[in-house]
């Protein structure tokens, strides 16, 4: 199972785990896989904190950080600019039917207001260049950061740049073979393509279609293939079209060392594959999460449509802490990003058992296929 990208970054597997959680980073890269810390959530403070503590708790074994940069979002033609004038800009654009119509969801779901005096999340988060730069000058601080990724498309030239001067990989996402063409001459070493049956952001094209497309497209830049993979047999599939690993999400929320508030994790755990629904409704960009009563809201005809991002991230910033905060009696409206493989989540494990039996049933599965071959 050992491809030329483990070795290029001293890991065993190429298991690569997205995750906002420290624990199961740390937990997957000493397993003998690649931890990927998802920050778009932090702030540089707080991810100075979390990776303090990951480089305390990952032994000698390398990881990941991933940034969302989008390739086209709102405010871009604003150029370079302060994140708090950007924000105050972006502010004046969020017309206030939105906000109200996020508060009365959640009041109607019951989900109480943050206490006062409670720190307010930056609404602007890091969706944009500005507010994420200063993120990633600080992942490049810490030595066992072996990668950076980017969640939305290709990064602007100058991150690139700095991530290949301080030493590092650059790894983008793409849901269509343009995009990773795009990556790849942009200097991308590593083509995250992710199929329609993933959580998060997604495209519109399924795996099995879109890997072997995009693998043959940007030969010989390595491929990670993402999307539906929650199991050895699925590992196997990927790595027969030519991926040199898999990029996981999903399968992470619901293990023992998971952050996710037990509410939220049994929600996950009682979800089939047809529970899930790809969503503007969050973040302002197709999302696949969890459908409740907040997804089908903003569908509905007469409501506000969702915003473009980050503009309706912003106006779901406080949704967000809340959900979180109140998990409970939130699951109505949560945000609940997960992909269609949900349905295979059935039961809480550790870490290094998931890994494990990724590992056993891709041997199991290449063993059947050379059973196959004729005497």
């Amino acid at each position: 199972m050992r491809t030329e990208l483990c070795e290029r970054l001293g890991i065993e597997f190429p298991i690569f785990a997205f995750t906002h959680c420290r624990d199961v980073v740390a937990a997957v890269s000493q397993a003998g896989g690649f931890g990927v810390l998802g920050v778009v959530g932090f702030s540089p403070d707080q991810i100075a904190t979390e990776l303090d503590w990951i480089d305390e708790h990952v032994g000698d074994h390398p990881y990941g950080v991933d940034l969302v940069i989008p390739s086209k979002y709102e405010g871009m033609e604003l150029g370079e600019i302060d994140p708090e004038e950007l924000q105050a800009e972006l502010d004046k654009m969020i017309p206030t039917t939105h906000r109200e119509f996020a508060a009365k969801l959640l009041t109607e779901a019951g989900v109480p207001e943050l206490p006062s005096g409670d720190a307010s999340m930056n609404e602007l988060l890091g969706w944009t260049e500005a507010t994420a730069s200063p993120q990633l000058e600080v992942a490049l601080q810490h030595e066992k950061v072996r990668l950076i990724a980017n969640a939305l498309g290709t990064p602007p030239p100058e991150v690139v740049d700095r991530v290949h001067e301080s030493g590092r990989l650059m790894a983008a996402l793409c849901g269509k073979v343009h995009q990773a063409e795009r990556n790849r001459d942009a200097g991308i070493d590593v083509i995250i393509v992710q199929g329609h049956e993933g959580g998060g952001h997604t495209g519109e094209i399924g795996s099995m279609v879109l890997w072997p497309q995009v693998i043959d497209a940007v030969a010989p830049t390595p491929v990670l293939a993402a999307g539906g993979i929650g199991n050895g047999r699925q590992t196997a599939a990927a790595l027969a079209m030519g991926a040199e690993g898999i990029w996981t999400g999903s399968l992470w929320l619901t293990v023992a060392e998971s952050a996710c508030e037990p509410a939220q994790m049994q929600s996950y755990l009682d979800a089939s594959s047809a529970d899930t629904v790809r969503s503007r409704s969050y973040t302002g960009k197709p999302c696949r999460m969890l459908k409740n009563r907040w997804t089908e809201a903003w569908e509905q005809e007469g409501n506000p449509a969702p915003l473009g991002m980050p503009l309706q991230g912003m106006v779901t910033a406080d949704a967000m802490q809340r959900v979180h905060r109140y998990a409970e009696k939130a699951q109505d409206v949560a945000f609940n990003p997960i992909g269609q493989v949900v349905g295979q989540l059935t039961e809480v494990r550790s870490v290094r058992d998931v890994i494990l039996q990724i590992v056993e049933e891709y041997v199991d599965a290449v063993e059947r296929l050379n059973g196959l071959e004729p005497e």
